[in-house]
Formats: C-alpha cells, structure tokens, sequence
C-alpha cells in the first residue's frame, strides 16, 4: 500500500497460506505443485526443505483495512443474499495494494513485470527475518540499514541465496491503532521501512529476490512526500516487495521458507496476498 499521493506521484513520474507432521520433508518442486501451481520454465533441480509448521503471515483483509490516506480502499456488496437467492455471493472493489499484499515491479517502473509475469519459483524463497523492533519502539520512524543486514550476518551467516528479506518492526500488532499508519497533526506518516542505502546494498552486493516490511510501505511513511526511494529502486531493478506482512514473531531469523500466494491477474501491478512460512 503507498502512503497518500502514491497513486498521483506514479502518474507523474511514470511514462509510468492436520497433513502436515513433524520431520516432512519436500522439495520446492513440491511446496509449488500443492499449491496448483506449476513453474513457468524448467525449474532447477529441487532442494529439500524440511518443516514441521506452517505459519499465516497474512491479516485479515476487512472493510477500513488501514491506508495512508484514511481512505476506504476495499468495500464489499451482496449482489445476492442467501434469503433471496439460496446463493451466497460477494462483489469486493479494491485497490490491488491494500491489505496484506505484494508488490510487482511493474507498481514502479515504466515497463516492468506484472504479478502474472512473476516466475513462480521466485516466489518460494528462503526467508530471513530481521528485527529492529526495540529500536523502531522508540522511534516510528526507524529505518532497517546495511549496518543491520551485516549485524545479522554476524550472527546467522550470509543472506540464503535468493531469499527474501523481512523486516520486523513490531507494527503488525498496531494494526488496530492509530500507531499503524502514523499520520501527524501534519498529514505526515511516521512508520518504519527500509532505508533507500539497505536497498542498494541488497541489489548490488547480495542475492535477494524480495523484501518484505509489517508495515503499509516498503520506503519508511516519511515518503508520503513522493519520493518513494526503495520503492523505485527495488522494484524498478525487478524484484519484488510483500507489504503488511503479520505473524513476524512467530518466526526463526533464518531456516524458514516463504510463499508468497499473491493473485495472478493480467497485468496486476500487485494485490491482496496469502503470506505463508514453512517452518
């Protein structure tokens, strides 16, 4: 989801998750195959991943979902009721970045790809969890930095090959206060996020397919001016982002694989997402 202006700062810089047991094991081959889904080109040979839980990292998307902006951008009619119609049926109107969901890169860049677009196996990736939440506590507008990429390197190895890197600032459990979005006295939004250097850092001198925050946006709520750095660095070097992410706490800073379930929809820019861990 982008902080207020996103959509009129895009306009104007774009010519623009029971059978599970303790010690299965599967391949990535597998986790794809359970979901329906199948592999867009000859995918590598599988590495094994064992898993004893599954993990919803997504929140409930609801009418007045937190935005930006206070705007409402999902709502839900009946065109049918079960009392009249003996059917049950909903017509949801949403904007494709609210609630849980994930970013494509085509959402900041001229020509980038669409969720659809998105090779499947660049979905299932390994997941590295980072935690600044003691510093974001006393500061909402904390930003995850190279320094924290490399502290946790110290302490956990490099960055999995092809992982996703997720930020945990502790807002997944703000999202029924007003802390969520941050907005000020000013219209100003003070949130986490990561920092523009983090994602350069991570493009040029690490293996990282996506990035992932718990809160409404990839750049820090401060980029409700439009500047929107991460964002156009990131997904404009064709990788993408997972937005809102919950259950953070939940999770191992390594050893957990990520599915990113997001819509397959023709030229999606994004959408409302299953998030799930294997752990």
């Amino acid at each position: 989801m982008c902080p207020p202006n996103c959509l009129h700062s895009i306009c104007e810089n774009a010519s623009r998750r029971g059978l599970l047991k303790a010690g299965f094991g599967i391949g990535l081959a597998a986790v794809s195959a359970g979901l329906g889904l199948q592999p867009a080109r000859a995918a590598a040979p599988a590495q094994e991943h064992r898993f004893s839980k599954v993990h919803d990292l997504t929140h409930t998307l609801f009418e007045g979902f937190p935005t930006f902006s206070g705007e409402k951008w999902f709502t839900v009619e009946k065109p049918v009721t079960w009392e009249k119609d003996k059917v049950n049926l909903h017509r949801w109107t949403l904007m494709e970045h609210t609630g849980t969901h994930m970013d494509a890169p085509l959402h900041f860049s001229e020509n980038g790809m669409s969720v659809d677009m998105i090779d499947i196996a660049d979905l299932v990736v390994p997941l590295a969890v980072i935690d600044i939440r003691e510093r974001a506590a006393s500061d909402p507008d904390a930003a995850l930095t190279p320094d924290d990429i490399k502290a946790w390197e110290a302490v956990n190895g490099p960055l999995p090959e092809g992982c996703c890197v997720a930020m945990n600032s502790g807002w997944h459990a703000l999202l029924d206060s007003p802390k969520f979005t941050g907005r000020d006295a000013e219209g100003k939004n003070h949130t986490p996020g990561f920092h523009a250097e983090t994602a350069e850092f991570l493009i040029k001198e690490r293996s990282v397919k996506g990035i992932a925050v718990d809160t409404l946006s990839l750049d820090r709520g401060l980029a409700s001016s439009g500047d929107f750095p991460v964002h156009y660095q990131w997904l404009g070097s064709g990788r993408w982002g997972v937005e809102a992410i919950a259950g953070l706490d939940d999770l191992p800073a390594k050893g957990a694989m990520l599915v990113v379930a997001g819509p397959k929809v023709r030229g999606a820019t994004g959408g409302p997402s299953r998030i799930i861990a294997l752990v």
